[in-house]
């Protein structure tokens, strides 16, 4: 594991092109993100994407508001691929993304109809992790919600038993703030991720 850890720093980056939605959420690799989707700009870029079999970037925003004028995104943000789709309403566009790769912009503008393409480099996934004997209650608080919730509710596998994947669901379900999910979804080490999650829950009497 760790010869290919190094491996992995070794290889270029990966470089795309991506389409950015800016939203006051942030969305997280193996995440699911109910998506109501009415600005021309956006209903052209989920045809697009629905069309192309393609990704569109999901950023925190920084500066600015969803709806109008570009708004300014966070840089790290996780690509997006649209899992199911509906028009109940005309006009108005239903979509389940499903949070795929973290990635960090290194560019960003207006393709002149108010979206913004931005080019990024691809974050390597992270490698799987067990989860540490101190922290095994975190699993089985997420265990509870799986169970409360039904398991549709999320991507499969469900990997209770690894950091990466707990750490990801517990950053989206815990009752934090919305700059705190950010920093937790730029942070590149599960264990340290989860570490943080855990402490949170205790002191919120969530466990032991």
């Amino acid at each position: 594991m760790r010869l290919r850890k190094l491996l992995s720093t070794l290889q270029p980056a990966r470089i795309e092109t991506l389409p950015l939605f800016p939203l006051n959420t942030v969305l997280f690799p193996g995440g699911v993100l109910p998506l109501r989707v009415f600005e021309q700009r956006y209903m052209e870029m989920t045809k697009a994407c629905l069309r192309d079999n393609s990704l569109f970037g999901v950023c925190l925003i920084r500066e600015g508001e969803e709806v109008g004028k570009p708004a300014v995104p966070e840089p790290v943000g996780c690509t997006a691929r649209i899992g199911d789709w509906d028009m109940q309403q005309l006009g108005v566009l239903q979509i389940r993304a499903e949070g795929q790769s973290r990635f960090r912009i290194l560019s960003a503008e207006d393709n002149g109809h108010g979206l913004l393409v931005a080019r990024v480099e691809l974050i390597a996934a992270e490698e799987p992790a067990a989860v540490p004997a101190h922290l095994a209650d975190c699993g089985n608080v997420l265990r509870a919600v799986v169970n409360d919730a039904g398991t549709t509710t999320f991507t499969q596998p469900l990997e209770f038993d690894n950091a990466v994947w707990l750490s990801y669901r517990l950053s989206e379900l815990l009752p934090i703030k919305v700059a705190a999910k950010q920093r937790l979804l730029e942070l590149t080490d599960p264990l340290a991720r989860l570490q943080v999650l855990g402490d949170f829950m205790r002191s919120q009497k969530l466990i032991s």
